[in-house]
């Protein structure tokens, strides 16, 4: 596995206790694979065993700019009182206030495939992670409605674009945004920073499974674009996203917590 560019910082990992108080103190957290796997009590072979479904991604047909560069699949959770819940497959929306690019559009993406969506350990990790949430910003265990993005950014056109609609918020609560598998490429730099003010960083995430959690109504985040090393093929970044909001998904109506 490539290492991180020497221009570009490795991560400075929040150990497993520190992430609840930096994501309190800051607004983000990155912990590497045995952080995440404690944090969500998700056996860190369990994990690595979800990691093929990134080979067979459909390709993102709602790319505005044109690109090639992007495969994905979409599922949506409900998480409530220890529980984890399939939604029937619906459309990803966006207000165009935090994706210029693409907001404003119902965008219907190939689903998970039933098999990684009812997995145990895609439950706990969904589970695990909402706990963690809810203990960051609680709610007395109100709903989390959770959106799962799994993407491959791939460089056969020279550059892939991990997040073509630049830095943003999603329009959620919470954010994790998890490094599944990097292969012979350069680029995929993370950058998070304060939405209301100065401060950031910015790294590379070059180990599987390892995760920034990110508070979104605080922070904004990108990453940068991905080029093949000289001489390498087969290029390529897989990530699984999870955005958890309270009071239903992006774009159902206050009222009724379905679909407007």
């Amino acid at each position: 596995m490539p290492a991180a560019s020497p221009a570009t910082p490795t991560p400075l990992f929040n150990l497993p206790e520190q992430a609840l108080p930096a994501l309190h103190a800051r607004g983000y957290a990155v912990v590497d694979a045995a952080g995440l796997s404690t944090l969500t009590q998700c056996a860190p072979a369990d994990l690595a065993a979800l990691s093929p479904d990134w080979a067979d991604l459909p390709s993102d047909a709602h790319l505005k700019d044109g690109g090639r560069y992007r495969r994905r699949r979409h599922a949506c959770f409900t998480v409530a009182e220890g529980a984890v819940r399939p939604v029937p497959h619906r459309a990803h929306w966006q207000p165009v206030e935090y994706n210029a690019l693409h907001g404003g559009m119902s965008r219907w993406f190939e689903p998970m495939t039933t098999s990684s969506a009812t997995r145990a350990v895609w439950l706990q990790l969904l589970k695990g992670l909402g706990d963690l949430f809810e203990a960051t910003a609680p709610q007395g265990g109100a709903p989390w409605f959770v959106e799962a993005h799994q993407f491959r950014i791939d460089t056969e056109g020279g550059i892939g674009r991990p997040t073509p609609e630049g830095a943003h918020r999603d329009g959620v609560d919470f954010v994790a945004v998890i490094l599944i598998d990097r292969q012979a490429i350069k680029g995929g730099e993370t950058r998070v920073f304060e939405a209301d003010g100065p401060n950031g960083q910015r790294f590379t995430l070059t180990e599987p499974w390892s995760a920034l959690l990110l508070d979104d109504r605080r922070v904004i985040h990108e990453s940068t674009p991905i080029q093949p090393l000289a001489g390498e093929t087969g290029g390529h970044r897989d990530t699984l996203v999870l955005t958890y909001r309270r009071g239903g998904f992006q774009g159902d109506s206050p009222a009724t917590g379905r679909a407007a």
